[in-house]
């Protein structure tokens, strides 16, 4: 059987799998589970270790989301069982890798190619926009899952004034390793299986895990961004009837900071697509 029909089959398999898992365990809503499966599709299908990234950070994002529930729910104003994310979520986290995964597979006619601008500075660029994106989900997911069970006093962004735990824009050493570490997850999920589908020179091969130090930096990158869009063009208020920090003015909310701008959607896409472009740059000028 060809291999046009075997990779596509093998995607539709894992993702019908893991999509299913999701959604029984709570991870995804209906919604979220479709869409979902629909993405890891593409994504498996297009190329293996597109696929494998974004499981990566699927599956270690949605653990951690789980992990302190008790005491999210305490904090979180919009707190869900199992972390439940919809379509809306899933695309804004995902949608711009598909893009770009489709067109690598659209320039390459399916074919796994390593980092290397002397090939192909637009490949490589498109690669380097895609391990960006995952290494900032991820990295602004763990910073924030990892971040609010910490002892570490919440510091908001711009000015480096304590805040209430759960206030946009507000960080901890602890999230900002925990960003490091989950960026590097995003690299190191890319260099093992890429030994695995590209062909490429043993020269070229070593090179390809400068992309582990990169990603760590982006999945840092990435959280910082998310955070300083958060800590200006998000509302956060203290809301003293719920006891919580929460997203939106009202009559019983005191303003902590930011501006009702963006949602916490508008703000992962803005800060992916902005850590994409500064990775997919340095991957052009490394390899």
């Amino acid at each position: 059987m060809e291999k046009t029909l075997i990779q596509p089959l093998i995607a539709m398999l894992i993702s019908f799998l893991i999509s299913i898992r999701s959604y029984r365990r709570k991870s995804l809503d209906f919604s979220g589970a479709l869409s979902g499966f629909i993405v890891m599709t593409i994504h498996f299908a297009v190329g293996y270790r597109f696929g494998a990234m974004l499981l990566a950070s699927f599956l270690t994002s949605s653990k951690l989301t789980k992990v302190g529930e008790e005491k999210k729910r305490r904090v979180d104003a919009d707190f869900k069982e199992g972390g439940q994310r919809n379509w809306i979520q899933v695309l804004f986290n995902s949608g711009v890798a598909t893009v770009l995964s489709v067109i690598i597979w659209n320039l390459t006619g399916g074919e796994d190619k390593c980092l290397d601008s002397k090939e192909s500075v637009l490949i490589t660029s498109l690669i380097g926009g895609i391990i960006g994106h995952y290494s900032c989900c991820n990295g602004d997911t763990w910073s924030s899952e990892i971040g609010v069970l910490s002892d570490d006093q919440p510091r908001l962004i711009t000015t480096f004034k304590p805040v209430r735990r759960g206030t946009n824009g507000g960080v901890t050493k602890t999230g900002l390793l925990a960003a490091l570490a989950a960026g590097s997850v995003i690299g190191l999920t890319f260099v093992l299986v890429g030994f695995f589908t590209t062909r490429c020179s043993t020269g070229m091969a070593m090179k390809q895990l400068l992309v582990i130090p990169l990603s760590t930096v982006a999945g840092l990158l990435g959280s910082i961004i998310d955070s300083l869009l958060g800590a200006t063009l998000q509302f956060s208020g203290f809301c003293s009837v719920r006891n919580k920090v929460v997203g939106k003015p009202g009559p019983t909310v005191k303003k902590i900071s930011g501006l009702s701008i963006l949602d916490n959607n508008a703000v992962n896409l803005v800060s992916v697509l902005l850590t994409a472009v500064l990775t997919s740059i340095a991957c052009v000028y490394i390899f």
